[in-house]
């Protein structure tokens, strides 16, 4: 794999959810009462890919090439209905699409626990 954080590759969504040893996010709580936003400074510049998915579909190459400007392309999940977020590659939450200011939005509106086995 490479070292550049521009060449993700996309999350693996067949088959369903990702298994929950795969799921990380950090703690809500601070384990330490005094901890702060300033105490993360050294890793603000980290780089991360975030990834709102709408929906899947599944195609033959031939319809995807014959696919062209104002082509519908049907989805597996329905209007309304929660979007997954991913931050590098990994399933942390779930939310809704708003529109704010002209410009298309992801609100989180579930966040997505790991089991710790």
């Amino acid at each position: 794999m490479s070292d550049d954080p521009t060449n993700v590759p996309f999350p693996n969504l067949e088959g369903g959810a990702l298994a929950p040893g795969d799921l990380a996010i950090a703690p809500s709580e601070p384990e330490t009462g005094g901890q702060t936003a300033a105490d993360l400074e050294a890793i603000f510049d980290v780089p991360v890919r975030v990834s709102a998915v709408l929906g899947r579909a599944r195609m033959d190459v031939s319809e995807l090439l014959r696919l062209g400007p104002g082509a519908v392309l049907e989805l597996d999940r329905k209007v309304g209905e929660a979007i997954d977020i991913y931050v590098n590659n990994r399933l942390i939450a779930r939310g809704e699409v708003v529109l704010v200011e002209d410009k298309l939005g992801v609100t989180m509106t579930e966040i997505i626990k790991a089991d710790k086995a």
